[in-house]
């Protein structure tokens, strides 16, 4: 196995479907600047409430990528 250092960073993906699709839309939009993303663990999540409603979905990912 090669030596490696990894970069670790915070993201939160917000949806007005899910949780998953709030996942989705972090890691789509991460994948546009970052390159070798290799892990996304999923930290929290939560939903914005309006009303006592759900108003939207709201995912914490931990995602890491290879530093070159």
């Amino acid at each position: 196995m090669e030596n490696a250092v990894y970069k670790v960073v915070e993201v939160v993906g917000m949806s007005e479907k899910s949780w998953e699709d709030a996942a989705k839309t972090a890691i789509t939009t991460v994948d546009k600047t970052v390159r070798d993303i290799r892990v996304a663990e999923v930290v929290e999540m939560d939903m914005r409430l309006e009303d006592n409603r759900i108003v939207s979905y709201r995912t914490k990912l931990k995602i890491s990528f290879k530093i070159e």
